[in-house]
């Protein structure tokens, strides 16, 4: 096998092009690009080769479409500042697009003024690390994701800052992938965006001030651990929305000051344990066809309403939570309260049927009206209570 070369590409090096350095090098050499602006677009990679940036050269598309196309095996992009981004009604342009491909590594790539940044199609085994996705999205409509994956499996997506785009990470048919440390933020519509995408796992991300936090659909056997889900406020927003999500875990997540903390529909045989609901306007809204889920160990901290149910049916376990707005007591000093807690109040519920009557929350009515159904419970379950309050909240290690 013959040893792999280093290409170099500056103006005067023997490619003054990062096209004509790539035409020029063989299967598994590195094209080495010197600090500068190159004005290019569509830039082909059809060979193994590594494709690496010196002091963060400037590739500018002056919005005339595509950027770099990889539909190769085995190529790494590394150190490069892209901006300019071409964008279409018709076409998904985008900075960095795999197709068809295999074994890729993408990384400390600052992507700016974009429509779509990274966009995998059919593309597996590879590594999305350390890249700065920044765009300039105002409206859905004219703007495009962070990080996108359709029917791409086994993919990493690591160490990556997403914001001002219309969803951060968006996975469609995407199995089998790791999303961690990422920060998606300040993005039109979500932080992160999933639909029929199984055996995934997200852990250790933050997602902040977006349309909304994350939407969960159509998937099953997704992880969810560790991440903050914050200041995703508005008429309708949410940190999490889950939609007919089945078998899944969403273990030691922090929800504050979110319109909504969890929005649940259709979900199932999911488990809820050790997360702080704190601040929230709705720590949990269920919204009907969720049987089977366990609600264990988590913190309801100062949230206007800690759940909210629209059905008087319920097979849901809720146990030993710590609620802020429990009034027991423990006279045995067991930590746990006597008293049974009950955390649907009545006027979640007419809140839910009625949203004008949220001007009456902190009124003396409302407080004898869910007095009276905690006594004789008409419109909630009645077997919706959690037997084992904890006294104290729990000290949950977030490190």
């Amino acid at each position: 096998m013959l040893q792999a070369e280093t290409i170099r590409v500056c103006k005067k090096c023997e490619a003054s092009t990062i096209k004509e350095g790539i035409l020029k090098a063989a299967p598994y050499d590195t094209v080495l690009v010197q600090k500068g602006t190159y004005k290019e677009v569509d830039i082909r990679i059809d060979k193994p080769l590594v494709l690496k940036g010196e002091n963060y050269p400037l590739i500018d598309g002056e919005f005339k479409g595509e950027i770099i196309t990889i539909v190769s095996d085995d190529v790494t992009i590394d150190g490069l500042f892209i901006i300019n981004v071409g964008t279409s009604y018709t076409k998904d342009y985008a900075a960095v697009r795999v197709t068809r491909s295999e074994n890729f590594l993408l990384q400390n790539l600052v992507l700016e003024k974009l429509f779509f940044g990274i966009y995998l199609e059919k593309s597996n085994n590879g590594r999305i690390y350390h890249n700065n996705i920044l765009g300039d999205a105002e409206e859905e409509y004219n703007s495009g994701n962070g990080i996108q994956l359709w029917y791409s499996n086994n993919i990493e997506i690591e160490h990556n800052t997403i914001s001002r785009v219309r969803d951060g990470i968006y996975l469609e048919f995407a199995n089998n992938c790791t999303i961690r440390n990422n920060k998606s933020v300040n993005n039109i519509r979500y932080g992160l965006h999933f639909m029929f995408s199984n055996n995934d796992v997200y852990s250790n991300n933050t997602f902040e001030n977006n349309g909304a936090g994350v939407a969960v659909m159509f998937s099953k056997e997704i992880t969810m651990h560790n991440n903050v889900f914050q200041d995703n406020w508005g008429t309708a927003s949410y940190g999490m929305l889950l939609k007919e999500i089945n078998d899944s875990e969403i273990i030691g997540n922090t929800f504050k000051d979110n319109t909504v903390g969890i929005n649940i529909e259709g979900s199932n045989r999911v488990t809820y344990k050790g997360n702080d609901f704190i601040g929230n306007g709705w720590a949990i809204k269920s919204r009907g066809a969720c049987y089977t889920n366990l609600f264990l160990e988590n913190n309801f901290l100062f949230n206007s309403f800690d759940l909210s149910y629209n059905s008087r049916l319920n097979d849901n376990k809720f146990e030993n939570n710590y609620w802020s707005n429990y009034a027991g007591y423990d006279l045995d000093k067991d930590g746990i309260g006597d008293i049974p807690y009950r955390p649907v109040k009545l006027f979640s519920y007419v809140v839910n049927n009625t949203p004008e009557a949220i001007i009456l929350l902190r009124s003396l009515f409302v407080d004898i009206i869910d007095f009276s159904e905690k006594v004789s419970p008409v419109f909630t379950p009645d077997n919706l209570v959690d037997q084992f309050p904890k006294m104290k909240p729990f000290a949950h290690d977030r490190n």
